[in-house]
């Protein structure tokens, strides 16, 4: 409470005093309401153990920037009686937008707003508020231009100054001589003591009524169940006139206190281990605010200097933010006559130091760095835009450079991560040599990409720009979508004109590892099935792997070459497995005894994962197909196997869980051996044992080169 309340009491006086300095009691009161009701009601639906909420620079400036454009506008004088009213609808309709947010889910979205652009906006805010109080702290008269009073030393009122000057350097030093006592509270105590130590020697200086050095008194207009009265009264003048012109500044203050709530909460999350709920906080927040509304205080946020006093403190649980409320209160109610004798420019004094700290001075590295120039450029035009215009501009243009902002970073990051042709990324199924030779000569006629990222308007362009030479020349584009995180619109439409121009040259475009439903938060698939890019027989084509769309441009390819092809109806014996190489005919014989025989039809599991056994299988006549199973009913193709080669060897040396699907490619014929009956075999004859292990080692170690090549592939960059 003693560091929330100096602040709160500053920011009041900030926004009411544009009003005139006779409205600078009212602003230390909204001020104190402001931090009250925040601290009462926010900590019992936000629930985020330490966090303090009070009224913070963002709500004074934007605030203050509203009078100021009612002020400057063209509906002529417009008298206190009738701001008010503006600025309490717009602390109404800015908290109803921050609960709409925590209710739509929108704190996560709120945390991604660029840092660019919220140190900018809060750089902004920072200069503002310092403008602002430069003028109070020397006690220029209403009115008087900055630079003219800074070159008036006879407009200076020297005991504001002072001490004003004396309260920044308490302020400053504190840290360095205390860590028990916040430095916000020795900055106000040396401001007060340096003021009445003034007073000694001018009298004046205690005088309360007309003394524009002090707040004076702090009142409120009637009781509370009279504010809140006049608050629904003035609900009720709402009209659409009203509305249009709080409207945009009541956004900007939700967006800048849902973040500088959310800021807070991320830093009080590293020091308590835990993990705040930001939807459900910014409904905290905004009950908090509305509550604020209803008795005239000031809108605020979860606010990082008490947050930290509080929780180096010991106040760990929700109930310390209730207590600070109550302690506000009970400063309201019994202290009133002590804060109205604050001077006003120890508070001024105590709002440039806030507003030092909340520059972010580290953005000058920035321009080291070629990197980092587009970064600068960025927060210094919203900067620029605050300054010159207003803090509504400086929102309208943050969110544009926010969109400017992503669309960058999208387009230099780029959407191909990986592109090659077929002949050297070629499928997994093994071929004689013959239709290898085909498939090197001709194999560059289809074209792999792998996708990453955001396929959005942004970078369709590039993706066009990228594969342009292939979509001219080339028969076959498979995209591979596993990465792809987004598609929009302009990506389906550029997919069309691919897909056109391919068929042209009686080609195909197809796509392959489609998220799955359970990984991905948008169904791709079900989303370009209703567009009509997937229709049946006339459009793209989905492959469930990469795999499968090399297996398909392969036998598209070979189709076409003249090649002909004679299906090996012939079954493979023991001699012809380089598993038993070299073996005699009585060896083989007598180890035919430990081997069984299978056939299986096409699509039928030889086994399935997690299926635990001890046979190593070898394909006589046929082919199978090696499947990783993956979430939602994909799967992996590791590899398939033909005729003369094995698989089930990992679980033939480990008699573990199988860890893949093995499944026909077609009617296929196998021979079986198990570890158990290889053992008693092998304990006649450990030299068989022994060949047949060594063998078993080359091709396991023959699989993982093939791996490594694959991971060679997905890892480029």
């Amino acid at each position: 409470m003693l560091v929330a309340l100096p602040s709160s009491v500053a920011f009041g006086i900030l926004v009411y005093s544009n009003l005139g300095q006779e409205y600078s009691g009212r602003g230390a009161m909204a001020g104190l309401l402001g931090a009250a009701m925040l601290g009462l009601v926010a900590p019992f639906i936000g629930r985020n153990a330490g966090l303090i909420s009070a009224p913070c620079a963002p709500a004074a400036a934007v605030l203050s920037a509203l009078i100021a454009e009612i002020v400057a506008g063209k509906e002529g004088h417009i008298d206190a009686n009738t701001i008010l009213p503006l600025l309490a609808l717009t602390t109404l309709v800015s908290a109803l937008l921050q609960i709409l947010y925590g209710v739509l889910g929108g704190g996560k979205l709120i945390k991604f707003i660029p840092y660019q652009v919220v140190s900018g906006y809060l750089s902004g805010v920072a200069l503002i508020i310092a403008l602002g109080q430069v003028p109070k702290l020397f006690g220029f008269p209403k009115g008087t231009p900055l630079l003219t009073g800074l070159m008036s030393p006879e407009l200076w009122k020297w005991q504001g100054l002072a001490v004003g000057v004396v309260t920044m350097a308490a302020t400053v030093l504190a840290p360095k001589l205390t860590k028990r006592i916040p430095s916000a509270i020795c900055g106000l105590l040396g401001g007060v003591l340096w003021y009445f130590a003034l007073a000694l020697f001018d009298p004046s200086l205690l005088r309360l009524e007309g003394n524009p050095l002090v707040i004076g008194a702090i009142r409120a207009d009637g009781s509370v169940l009279d504010q809140i009265t006049a608050q629904g009264r003035a609900l009720l003048e709402v009209n659409w006139t009203t509305l249009k012109m709080v409207f945009v500044p009541a956004c900007t203050l939700s967006i800048l206190l849902s973040i500088d709530t959310l800021k807070t909460c991320v830093g009080l999350d590293a020091l308590t281990r835990n993990r705040h709920q930001p939807n459900r906080e910014l409904i905290g927040q905004g009950l908090g605010n509305l509550a604020s509304f209803f008795v005239g205080g000031m809108p605020g946020a979860g606010t990082m200097g008490p947050t930290l006093v509080n929780v180096s403190s010991g106040g760990s649980t929700p109930r310390a933010g209730v207590v600070e409320g109550v302690f506000v209160l009970l400063a309201l109610a019994f202290l009133g006559g002590v804060i109205a004798w604050v001077p006003i420019g120890a508070l001024a004094g105590i709002l440039l130091v806030i507003a030092w700290r909340m520059f972010d001075r580290h953005v000058f590295k920035l321009l080291l760095h070629p990197l980092g120039r587009t970064d600068f450029l960025v927060i210094a035009a919203v900067v620029t835009v605050a300054l010159s215009v207003d803090l509504i501009a400086a929102s309208g243009v943050g969110i544009a450079l926010a969109i400017f902002l992503f669309i960058r970073d999208q387009i230099h990051a780029g959407v191909i991560l990986h592109k090659g042709p077929l002949s050297r990324m070629p499928s997994k199924t093994r071929r004689d040599e013959a239709e290898r030779g085909v498939l090197r000569e001709v194999g560059d006629q289809g074209v792999i990409c792998m996708l990453q990222g955001n396929l959005f308007f942004g970078t369709t362009d590039q993706l066009y720009t990228q594969l342009e030479e292939e979509i001219r020349t080339k028969r076959f584009l498979l995209l591979d979508l596993r990465r792809v995180r987004s598609i929009d619109y302009t990506a389906v439409h550029l997919f069309e004109q691919i897909h056109i121009r391919l068929e042209e040259r009686g080609g195909n475009l197809m796509f392959s590892g489609m998220p799955s439903a359970e990984l991905a938060q948008h169904q791709f698939e079900k989303y370009l099935k209703e567009l009509g890019l997937l229709e049946d027989g006339n459009g793209v084509i989905v492959w469930d792997t990469l795999d499968e769309g090399l297996v398909w441009m392969e036998e598209q390819m070979l189709k076409t070459s003249g090649l002909v092809r004679v299906k090996n109806l012939h079954r493979l014996d023991l001699h012809n497995f380089s598993l038993f190489r070299e073996f005699d005919a009585v060896t083989l014989e007598s180890l035919a005894a430990s081997i069984t025989e299978r056939s299986v039809l096409e699509g039928e599991k030889v086994f399935s994962s997690e299926e635990v056994s001890d046979e190593v299988f070898l394909v006589r006549r046929g082919g199978v197909r090696i499947l990783m199973p993956l979430a939602a009913g994909k799967h992996h193709h590791l590899e398939t196997i033909s005729a003369g080669g094995l698989f089930g060897e990992i679980a033939f040396l480990d008699f573990g869980a199988r860890s893949s699907d093995a499944v026909a490619t077609e009617a296929t014929d196998l021979y079986v051996l198990s570890r158990a009956r290889f053992n008693a075999y092998s304990l006649a004859d450990p030299e068989i044992g022994v060949r047949v292990f060594a063998r078993l080692a080359v091709a396991i170690a023959r699989g993982i080169r093939e791996r490594d090549v694959e991971l060679r592939t997905l890892e480029e960059r």
